[in-house]
């Protein structure tokens, strides 16, 4: 089911950097200068930015700090004595000093890094020539996810096209249409190249699908209504579709289906697993118990909306696949993200609660929803409500009574909120539409500040000033 991960050497990826926001210390002793010289390095240099979408910084605790936590539907969860520091997300009393928001950047710049360890070095190597190509598109696409998620974190950051031929890594931070400009040409070049689809032995491979529905994603961050529309639709026609049963979908069962635009594979392997379902899993009965949802999530659902129970877990509960859930902490929250679920019997343990849940990145209900968004603020309301309405028809709600463009968007921007709830989009949405301030002004965000976070401290110190703080921090 799941056979991206091949043999890896995790040695290349940056011998040769310099600038400490950059450097990551090499898993091996095998230098980079000396691995470039195969197809099999080429290979092995592409699946260690694979490897990267299910580690810690991109999947767990500081992806969660920043995309979770500051939105108005995550918890910090677990009980309130453990990791208190995790609050200063809820509240946007965090710094630039903190390990969080430094953690998530170093995080980011070693994919990056990975991503032009490949762009730079598989042109050189002699080896096939269509899977030299290949691999290139995917390290494009890849970066292009990386830069995404910077933007839309830390604001401008410094571009890096490639291994700096100076190895000059402190430059000064490029603006942000600029960052978008550069993601959306290695978006549109990845989607000219990847395939739409994979033989089984690479299944979880970036595909056509992927770049194009996240350029689509892009187009819509950018306001650029038009493009946002086209793309989506060039996504639609690939053939993907909704999963008819929204549990299934989010079950071991249900991964990589006809609904997954990009995914991560996350089986146990020699690679191990990822902690993203375990630090979110029941407290000492599945995992940690933290990210959990809020009340207002859960009063967000309507009445008769399948998704809501299948989104949350709660205590005393017995789940479709017959695990009765009891949570081990009494001082515990006692309501958890049931899409991380890994039925007790299917679990891998011996790489940890939850290693073979998989991360849906972006899902075909996120490309419909994409489309309708655009097409309503093209004034095209015929097809936003038949987009919208199709994902409402898989949560077996009725038909949307919105008719203007107005109540369309709210109607949208809601549909978004429930069905990709607890899946870290909320608090971009918050921000990239506007709505930051009204929804999240009681819990401390101000404007013209907390849209963004502050560049690590730490990263500015070592630059020697060359990068520069965002406004209010």
């Amino acid at each position: 089911m799941k056979k991206i991960f091949l043999p890896i050497i995790s040695a290349i990826l940056l011998a040769s950097c310099s600038g400490d926001f950059l450097d990551i210390s090499p898993e091996t002793k095998k230098p980079a200068e000396n691995f470039f010289t195969s197809e099999s390095d080429a290979l092995a240099a592409t699946t260690a930015i694979y490897s990267f979408l299910r580690s810690w910084d991109n999947s767990a605790f500081p992806y969660q700090y920043l995309f979770g936590v500051p939105a108005d539907d995550v918890l910090k969860g677990s009980n309130p004595g453990d990791a208190s520091g995790i609050l200063v997300y809820d509240n946007f009393t965090y710094t630039a000093s903190d390990g969080g928001v430094e953690g998530y950047w170093n995080g980011q710049w070693n994919a990056v890094a990975r991503c032009n360890q490949v762009i730079t070095n598989v042109p050189k190597i002699a080896m096939n020539e269509e899977l030299k190509t290949r691999l290139v598109a995917e390290a494009k696409m890849l970066r292009a996810y990386f830069y995404f998620n910077l933007v839309r974190i830390y604001g401008g950051v410094p571009i890096f096209d490639g291994i700096p031929s100076d190895f000059n890594y402190n430059i000064p931070r490029n603006s942000v249409d600029e960052v978008y400009n550069f993601i959306i040409s290695d978006l549109t070049s990845a989607a000219a190249i990847l395939p739409t689809n994979y033989p089984s032995t690479d299944v979880g491979r970036v595909t056509k699908g992927a770049a194009l529905g996240l350029l689509s994603k892009v187009y819509l961050y950018k306001k650029d209504w038009q493009k946002a529309f086209d793309t989506s639709n060039q996504v639609i026609a690939l053939g993907y579709s909704l999963d008819p049963d929204f549990n299934h979908l989010f079950r071991l069962a249900g991964e990589f289906g006809p609904e997954s635009v990009f995914e991560v594979d996350c089986e146990c392997s020699a690679l191990g697993g990822s902690q993203y379902a375990e630090v979110q899993g029941v407290r000492n009965e599945f995992g940690w118990g933290f990210f959990t949802p809020s009340q207002t999530l859960i009063d967000a659902f309507e009445a008769g909306d399948i998704r809501k129970e299948l989104t949350l877990l709660r205590e005393g509960e017995t789940t479709p696949e017959g695990d009765l859930i009891v949570v081990g902490d009494p001082l515990s929250v006692k309501i958890f993200n049931q899409k991380v679920y890994v039925p007790r019997a299917q679990n891998n343990y011996s790489c940890g609660y939850g290693s073979r849940q998989n991360i849906r990145i972006l899902r075909f209900a996120e490309i419909l929803l994409i489309n309708a968004e655009a097409a309503n603020e093209l004034g095209n309301t015929a097809t936003a409500i038949t987009n919208l309405n199709k994902v409402r028809t898989r949560a077996q709600l009725p038909n949307t009574t919105a008719n203007s463009q107005a109540a369309l968007r709210t109607a949208i921007w809601h549909e978004r909120r429930v069905e990709l709830a607890m899946e870290g989009d909320r608090f971009v949405d918050l921000v990239r539409t506007g709505q930051a301030l009204t929804v999240l002004g009681a819990s401390g965000f101000k404007a013209n500040k907390n849209e963004v976070f502050p560049i690590p401290q730490n990263a500015i110190n070592d630059s020697k000033g060359v990068l520069t703080q965002n406004p209010g921090y």
